[in-house]
């Protein structure tokens, strides 16, 4: 077979999500993390967007509605990832969670990105998080990047705020 490479400005466009009930998602997605409501489908589905982009996330119910989440052992999407352009964009989006009381899963600090992570209310993993410029990118010896999971140093992200 040609040896081919998908084109390096390829990108994902968007997520869709299969979710028990639209409105607490919508509280979720739009009124705790901030994204717009571009357009709906009736009752069922909704499309979301940061910046007037047609959307970066579907959420509907057509298969889900008033279901119980995926099971946490069973194949299917790990999280969706949301990048945020700058890492005091990503300190803002935590102290506005915190003070919600939403509860968080984890943070970390993977070397060429920090993240923040949190469930949906379906139980669908969300991670927030900001690339560091790629010159910062760790490498190992045979210069691949090294991506690693240690703590996140939220004293340190905090005062991206000062």
């Amino acid at each position: 077979m040609e040896n081919y490479q998908i084109p390096a400005q390829t990108r994902i466009g968007h997520v869709h999500l299969k979710v028990s009930d639209l409105q607490r998602s919508l509280d979720f997605y739009c009124g705790l993390l901030g994204f717009e409501i571009t357009t709906t489908l009736g009752e069922d589905a909704a499309f979301i967007s940061a910046g007037g982009y047609h959307h970066h996330i579907g959420l509907n119910t057509w298969q889900s509605k008033n279901g119980p989440p995926s099971p946490k052992n069973s194949p299917g999407l790990f999280h969706t990832a949301i990048l945020y352009p700058t890492r005091k964009n990503l300190a803002e989006i935590f102290v506005r969670i915190q003070k919600a009381g939403y509860p968080f899963t984890g943070a970390a600090d993977h070397g060429v990105s920090e993240a923040l992570y949190l469930d949906d209310p379906d139980k669908n993993g969300v991670e927030l998080y900001w690339d560091r410029p790629k010159e910062q990118w760790p490498q190992k010896a045979d210069g691949s990047i090294e991506m690693y999971t240690k703590s996140l140093d939220m004293e340190d992200l905090l005062r991206e705020l000062d």
